[in-house]
């Protein structure tokens, strides 16, 4: 049999049939069309085809006919001898096939190219590539052990795959073997390697790495450099990622992201905001992970103004609120205090995953907002959206903050119904439920039944519940069993001294606060903080050094004595240690909270919302102070403390004081 000589260009060979004559090309084979004079006269008769016979990019994948032999159109014209199968053909069949993640028609071009190609490297390097792309690594790696040459390319798709595929150490031990082989890795093969090193435990491989490149001179080069910043960063090592970062003399976006991801990691919000900022400052365009970055950053801080800065930018930028983006917009929305606007995010997103639901569940049930919660989580389930674990944890916080204990039973139970099995954090989130309702021999009974050993967060939910109904026995054994499991935690300690104290216990209180010196456990201090235009200021109970200190003393013994003519009245059971009434009720009005509050108004227009943050549970005075402050001052306050946020309007909260 004559052996065929392949063209460099896609045309057709002669037929046998005189009837039909040898077509002619207008143009060679590209990447976009090719060009043929085939009308419906000369026998070529197809629906994909039209009167002038352009092959489009789009049709190259089109299924083949019911008698198709390969399943593939393009192939079938092949098999025929209607379409001279050269370089440039194949390259594009394969390149589709890998952008577009097409596996089954991969190993269809592959099955068919290997008969003319074999031995060619960079049709080889391809077709790895294109397994490696669709998380085929069995068939990447059975690939390159076939190949009769590989080179550089070769191992930085086969190490690539492996780390985009989440197979770490399989990527990681290609890196000597490549070495032993006598191939030089490249920026990409090196980029790809950190990359699977910070997604490990800072380890020695990692630094060897680095040392690697700095010895052969890859450290200054971008894709190495920002590889580098993101590997320390993932680290929580910021402070090398910074080092390399200000010796890239090329940074591009890359290298930004990283730094500013390792901040926002860290819980440094302030930080990765300034970063990004002096990203803006040097023309840089943030990227959808620049924006879900920051936005995960301010969700922590739970400033509302840095955020609507932030994403005012990304809409003046053109970005769409798509996938994650949408998601960590929505979520800093939530815990900034905001619900009304991550509802708006939510309405308006241009699809919607299980995240998104998760996390304007998560926003209702810290708002209060139990009915919400609920009607939202019917209308998921209406719309064929499954649960996770996270949306069944939003269900029980938001029946557990509204008091709704038999709906919270339920749902509880229905967990089963999803397969989805119950986590350690399902299991506190019922025994505050049971708590909270004053159901307290319920939930010890509760945690006496779970299938696994209670640890310190379910003790402490049970202390918590103790010390709002004043159950002192149940406290003090609930305390004891979180001090066998850790000794350190100043919450506990402090929870049950103040059960003491409400009792007028105070030998029992000194003697936990004696434990405490022992064991030098230190009380957190409480601190709150406000934020006014973009600042964020912090307070501290009884404050003396803020600039403004005398007018907030003033602002507030205002605020104070206008409450008191309406009905508020100190609630000194809130101070904890021993002392005259008078002393108690001025320990009162120094509360952190309270002195945000009077700086609020002071440097905030009139009738605008004061939003205030804390880092442990509102006190009840303090709660009360600020529903009658909410009305008498007409301003609307929301308070966001370590469980919950409460909106304080009009003389009411939106908890319902059931907290």
């Amino acid at each position: 049999m004559k052996r065929r000589i392949w063209s460099c260009k896609a045309r057709f060979c002669y037929a046998q049939n005189s009837a039909i004559q040898k077509p002619t090309l207008s143009a060679p084979f590209t990447s976009t069309a090719a060009t043929a004079s085939l009308t419906k006269s000369d026998g070529w008769d197809s629906p994909w085809l039209d009167a002038s016979c352009i092959l489009q990019d789009k049709d190259l994948l089109k299924k083949g006919g019911p008698d198709s032999k390969t399943g593939i159109y393009v192939l079938d014209l092949i098999e025929s001898c209607a379409l001279e199968p050269d370089r440039a053909l194949f390259t594009n069949l394969i390149k589709k096939c890998t952008n577009l993640k097409r596996l089954k028609e991969g190993r269809l071009v592959h099955a068919h190219l290997m008969s003319c190609f074999r031995e060619d490297l960079v049709m080889n390097n391809n077709i790895l590539n294109m397994y490696a792309k669709c998380g085929s690594m069995e068939e990447a790696q059975k690939v390159f052990e076939e190949m009769p040459v590989t080179d550089t390319v070769s191992w930085t798709a086969l190490i690539t795959g492996y780390t985009q595929s989440g197979l770490l150490e399989d990527a990681v031990v290609l890196f000597p073997e490549m070495l032993r082989a006598d191939v030089k890795p490249n920026e990409f093969t090196l980029s790809s390697l950190l990359k699977a090193s910070g997604t490990r435990h800072n380890n020695g491989f990692g630094r060897q790495l680095h040392g690697y490149c700095l010895k052969h001179g890859y450290i200054l080069n971008v894709y190495v450099g920002s590889a580098l910043v993101d590997m320390y960063a993932r680290w929580e090592n910021i402070k090398d990622a910074e080092s390399i970062f200000n010796g890239l003399v090329s940074k591009n976006e890359v290298s930004w992201n990283a730094l500013i991801a390792g901040h926002a990691r860290k819980g440094e919000g302030e930080l990765a905001l300034s970063l990004f900022s002096r990203m803006l400052r040097k023309d840089f365009k943030p990227t959808p992970f620049t924006y879900s970055s920051i936005f995960g950053s301010l969700s922590s801080t739970g400033f509302l103004e840095q955020g609507k800065w932030v994403h005012a930018h990304m809409i003046k930028s053109g970005s769409q609120l798509v996938g994650f983006v949408g998601n960590t917009l929505l979520d800093m929305y939530a815990k900034s205090g905001s619900i009304e606007d991550a509802e708006k995010v939510f309405s308006r997103m241009l699809k919607l995953d299980l995240v998104s639901w998760n996390s304007l569940l998560k926003g209702y049930a810290q708002h209060g907002r139990g009915s919400d919660t609920l009607e939202l989580f019917k209308r998921m389930l209406s719309i064929g959206v499954n649960p996770s674990d996270v949306t069944f944890l939003a269900i029980l916080t938001a029946c557990s903050h509204v008091g709704c204990v038999q709906e919270g039973e339920y749902y509880f139970q229905l967990m089963k119904t999803y397969a989805v099995e119950p986590q350690v954090s399902h299991y506190v989130t019922m025994v505050d439920l049971f708590g909270r309702a004053g159901l307290l021999d319920q939930a010890e009974r509760f945690i006496q039944n779970m299938p696994i050993e209670p640890n310190t967060a379910v003790w402490g939910a049970l202390l918590g519940a103790c010390r709002m109904h004043k159950n002192l026995e149940l406290g003090a054994y609930a305390a004891q069993r979180i001090f066998e499991l850790d000794s350190n935690d100043s919450g506990p300690h402090m929870l049950l001294s103040n059960i003491y104290a409400s009792a007028g216990r105070w030998d029992d209180v000194a003697n936990v606060r004696s434990m405490m010196r022992v064991n030098q456990v230190k009380k957190e201090p409480a601190i709150s903080w406000v934020e006014i235009k973009n600042c964020v200021h912090s307070f501290v109970a009884n404050d003396d050094i803020h600039p403004q200190r005398e007018e907030i003393q003033k602002m507030w013994e205002k605020v104070s004595t206008k409450i008191k003519e309406v009905g508020y009245v100190p609630d000194s059971s809130q101070v904890l240690f021993y002392s005259n009434q008078q002393e108690k009720e001025k320990r009162l009005q120094v509360h952190s909270e309270k002195i945000a509050f009077a700086f609020a108004l002071l440097n905030t227009p009139p009738g605008s919302t004061i939003r205030i943050k804390k880092n442990i549970r509102i006190c009840p005075d303090c709660h009360s102070a600020f529903k009658f402050a909410s009305k008498i001052m007409g301003r609307d306050i929301i308070l966001r403390d370590t469980n919950r946020f409460h909106h304080f309007q009009d003389g009411s909260c939106s908890c319902g004081d059931y907290w």
